[in-house]
């Protein structure tokens, strides 16, 4: 396959590809999704994963419909990988994708939720082990070596079953004389120092005799000044100073002295000659020898060692998902056909203590309590407070949709998951322009009339144009929505504003239900189904009437209160305080 033939790889991305990797070895980093060699190739990071996104899995990226879906799900992906227990890990995740497949997406869950179960199961100071194996691994580069190392350091800890499995048939022994050989072998036959301790002597005499060569001047003169006075008390002299020097025998050094030197100078550079060419060829035929016997340590364990690499980079891709489940508490959702239900759903982005939703649009079976959403409404209009998490609401069923897509669990006590073909989720932009009005509607409205399954999650359409034309507007998409057999919530403040609507839509509320001692907004975050909710603009103006900085400020605030009702703003107060 021709590099150009991927997605984003244009002509000067694959020339340099080609040039630093190979053809064949840069086809593999994008097929297996190895970020890692493609930035060390120079490609941008952020480049490098658009590429392997598309590569690995296009038909899943054309599934994200606007750029505020792939925001969400690029914000669920750098979540989850803070929790990789190795940098491919982290890679990997930061690739993923939606699945085409829902039987994909079961496997991926049973994979993740093992993973979490297997996580949670193990106690502190093998927690410890993992980790600490992973982190070796990673400052060793991730060879095959450090790969079979953290396999011995998993296996050693204890490790065994569900998300292990895959190392419970590999050969301990034969993976230890195979870890004493990795690593070792250069790819031109040459073998790395520590391998050998005999082949490491060799070396090292080598080195100090050719030193000794290339200082002979140093060594006549340090000869010399023992005192010798004759050519026969030189090489004597010489033989016992080499031999101090190089850790070489006295016999070795004579059999390879000169016999017809004509003066000390040719008596030692001769020698010296000499030396060094029987010890490079000592250093050859050991290295061939050791180079070897690795290579047969090595393919004696071939079987072992590639279970050992697939696991390992298999057991830190999965592990790392089931830490990120575990620290989130997220739970397996019901992939079904149609529909988008959840029961106690969590926004994954925000900090602190979150109030915990249900919501549902189109038909599920997920009880609830008082709290359960209605099934069988095609589109739902929310409506309701400033600041009362209605756009917080749009973007958590986004994440629940995207994650279960991927077939990763996701963020509620339960959860009903449709298949959909395009997800479009539209943030409210401050921008009122007859441009801005255009583009959206040309990113919104060609997926819903596609005729595929679409999930439409639209907030404050009203933003982008006048109130009037925008409610004709809105009435026009849900009405689209419904005759498309899609599904659809839209936020929006014009709910009086709308003609009657199909009869597979309704009318949901967030209330606001006054101020807290410290002027918060109080809200009930739980939408009120086929309740209208309303905007109370009294509770906002009351909080900036006891914010006042002085009596001019006040008394404008005060202006406002007489304008949405005085009588409600002081209540609003009275409560507070």
């Amino acid at each position: 396959m021709r590099l150009q033939d991927y997605w984003g790889v244009g002509p000067k991305t694959s020339e340099r590809l080609r040039e630093t990797l190979g053809v064949e070895r840069a086809v593999e980093a994008i097929e297996g999704a190895d970020i890692r060699t493609l930035a060390d190739a120079g490609l941008p990071r952020g480049r490098a994963v658009r590429i392997l996104r598309r590569a690995n899995g296009a038909a899943g990226m054309d599934a994200l419909g606007t750029r505020d879906v792939h925001d969400v799900y690029d914000d669920l992906l750098t979540l989850a990988s803070e929790y990789a227990v190795t940098d491919h890990a982290a890679d990997r995740i930061r690739v993923l994708t939606p699945l085409e497949r829902v039987e994909e997406r079961e496997e991926r869950l049973d994979d993740v939720l093992a993973a979490r179960e297997a996580w949670a199961a193990l106690d502190e100071a093998s927690r410890t082990a993992v980790l600490d194996a992973f982190e070796r691994y990673d400052e060793a580069g991730g060879t095959d070596r450090a790969a079979v190392e953290a396999a011995l350091s998993l296996r050693e800890a204890g490790l065994r079953g569900t998300t292990f499995a895959a190392l419970d048939g590999v050969d301990d022994d034969a993976l230890r004389d195979a870890a004493g050989a990795l690593g070792y072998v250069e790819p031109d036959g040459s073998v790395a120092a520590g391998a050998d301790e005999e082949l490491d002597r060799l070396r090292d005499r080598l080195d100090t005799v050719r030193g000794l060569e290339n200082g002979a001047l140093d060594v006549l003169e340090s000869v010399r000044s023992r005192g010798v006075r004759s050519l026969e008390e030189f090489q004597s002299a010489f033989v016992e100073y080499v031999a101090e020097e190089s850790d070489l025998r006295r016999g070795r050094i004579e059999a390879a002295t000169a016999a017809d030197a004509y003066d000390e100078a040719d008596f030692a550079s001769t020698t010296l000659r000499t030396l060094v060419e029987e010890l490079e060829a000592d250093v050859e035929a050991r290295e061939e020898r050791v180079a070897a016997d690795l290579r047969g340590d090595v393919e004696a364990a071939r079987e072992d060692v590639d279970a050992a690499l697939t696991a390992v980079s298999d057991i830190a891709f999965e592990l790392s998902l089931g830490r990120f489940a575990a620290e989130y508490d997220l739970t397996r959702p019901a992939l079904v056909a149609d529909g988008v239900a959840v029961v106690g759903a969590r926004n994954l982005t925000l900090s602190g203590d979150v109030d915990p939703v249900s919501y549902a649009v189109g038909t599920h079976g997920l009880g609830g309590g008082d709290a359960a959403p209605p099934s069988g409404d095609r589109v739902a209009v929310l409506t309701g407070a400033n600041s009362g998490g209605k756009t917080t609401l749009l973007e958590t069923l986004c994440q629940v949709v995207l994650l279960a897509s991927m077939g990763l669990p996701v963020p509620a006590e339960a959860a009903e998951v449709g298949d959909f073909d395009t997800i479009v989720f539209h943030r409210r932009h401050a921008s009122f322009n007859a441009g801005v009005l255009e583009s959206t509607l040309k990113s919104i409205v060609p997926p819903l009339a596609s005729g595929g399954r679409t999930l439409m999650l639209v907030d404050e359409f009203e933003a982008i144009t006048e109130p009037g034309r925008a409610a004709d507007l809105l009435n026009g998409l849900v009405s689209l929505t419904v005759d498309q057999e899609a599904l659809g919530v839209y936020v929006t403040h014009l709910a009086d504003d709308l003609s009657p609507l199909p009869d597979e839509a309704r009318i949901d509320g967030i209330f606001a239900e006054g101020l807290t001692e410290e002027l918060a907004l109080r809200v009930d975050y739980q939408p009120r189904f086929g309740t209208v909710g309303k905007s109370t603009p009294e509770f906002i103006v009351s909080r900036l009437v006891a914010n006042a900085r002085d009596r001019a400020e006040r008394q404008g605030f005060e202006a406002l209160a007489a304008a949405v009702g005085e009588e409600a703003v002081q209540r609003t107060l009275s409560d507070a305080f």
